[in-house]
């Protein structure tokens, strides 16, 4: 792994750290929470086709 995947790595972990908490206690109906998880899931996968197909 290069150190500049292992460092965007340690954010994306310190992010999740930071927003999960709050994710959570705002999501307490599981419906409300499945709702903003798949939101959430299809942001990440746009994210990362962005990503790929720049890189490409």
């Amino acid at each position: 792994m290069e150190t500049n995947q292992i460092m965007s790595a340690i954010f994306l972990i310190a992010v999740l750290a930071l927003v999960l908490p709050g994710f959570l206690s705002s999501n307490n109906k599981i419906k409300q929470f499945m709702k903003n998880l798949s939101i959430w899931s299809i942001i990440v996968l746009v994210i990362i086709v962005i990503i790929y197909l720049i890189k490409k």
